[in-house]
């Protein structure tokens, strides 16, 4: 926990239907870290309960981290704990920011949310305002009153506007096709965040009309469907290039699982593959990537890292930089 930050609550307020504002400021009163829009914390909201939210708002302002977080029905303890039992004044500790969706100053940006996808899109839009870069955002809800941010979004940009559908109101994503996303550059890039369904659909709306993978940019807030089947999984030795230590890893359990077994220290957050926590380089062997934080090319580079919360290995034995 040396590295973390520790920071007061200092003010909850509503950000539409289901969502919750939060403001955190240091402690201590002093500014927090720089941070890019795209960027994320860990909040450790209690003990053994840590979970990922993006930084949203003005990135310049260092004085309080601003993060949003939705009623979520399926939550496995974050979106309840925040929503029933987080109050202000409360002290909680955070990571520093790590950035794993970073944003391109590009001729043009396409912006696409849905849901709470809106907090790194938000911080997007603001940055180009300020960078003075044309952009678009398009973000999707399902009824009026389930807007975050909707006053500072319902403001007019000098440099791009917001347009804000409902799928109560037949402009749902499956439905709705923006102009821009038929509309390819090679110095327009695009941005997409919410849920899996909603940045896979419109993924494959935008490759089918000519836009270039390396063009189009995806922030998870939950992971890719990678569960683990036991049923067809495969037993592998993971290694560890230190030491020379190995053990089996079999098909229910992940690789973190059976290296915490046995004393190794592993740096766990997400659990999801989303965070990039246990990152770590493959010295040998061949990984079977599922994550959703390395992309397509990370994933097939010379130097390889995989995911130790999720990911598995292809080869019989796989050697880890441990």
């Amino acid at each position: 926990m040396s590295n973390m930050l520790r920071v007061v609550v200092d003010g909850i307020y509503r950000q539409g239907r289901h969502n919750l504002g939060i403001n955190l400021v240091a402690e201590n009163g002093q500014p927090l870290p720089c941070w890019q829009p795209g960027a994320h914390i860990d909040v450790h909201l209690r003990e053994g309960l840590v979970r990922q939210y993006s930084l949203t708002g003005h990135s310049e302002n260092t004085g309080h981290y601003q993060i949003c977080i939705a009623r979520d029905k399926q939550s496995r303890g974050g979106s309840r704990y925040v929503h029933d039992i987080l109050r202000p004044g409360q002290v909680i500790d955070i990571s520093p920011p790590r950035n794993l969706f970073p944003l391109t100053l590009a001729g043009k940006v396409i912006l696409m949310a849905a849901g709470i996808g809106i907090t790194p899109l938000y911080a997007m839009a603001q940055a180009l305002e300020t960078a003075g870069v044309p952009f678009v955002l398009h973000y999707y809800v399902r009824e009026r009153g389930d807007e975050a941010f909707l006053p500072e979004l319902s403001q007019p940009f000098q440099h791009g506007f917001c347009e804000i559908w409902h799928s109560s109101e037949g402009r749902s994503p499956r439905n709705h096709v923006p102009a821009e996303l038929l509309e390819p550059a090679d110095d327009t890039h695009l941005y997409l965040c919410g849920p899996e369904g909603f940045m896979a659909h419109m993924r494959t709306t935008a490759t089918q009309h000519g836009w270039h993978e390396e063009n189009i940019h995806i922030e998870a807030f939950k992971p890719l469907t990678t569960a683990l089947t036991s049923g067809n999984e495969e037993s592998f030795t993971i290694t560890l290039a230190s030491s020379g230590q190995q053990w089996p890893v079999p098909p229910e359990k992940t690789i973190a699982t059976v290296l915490l077994e046995n004393g190794v220290d592993v740096p766990l957050s997400c659990e999801m593959g989303m965070c990039g926590a246990c990152l770590t380089r493959v010295a040998a062997g061949e990984a079977d990537h599922r994550d959703t934080v390395q992309s397509d090319a990370e994933k097939s580079a010379a130097e390889q890292y995989i995911a130790l919360c999720c990911s598995r290995s292809l080869s019989r034995n796989l050697v880890i930089d441990l």
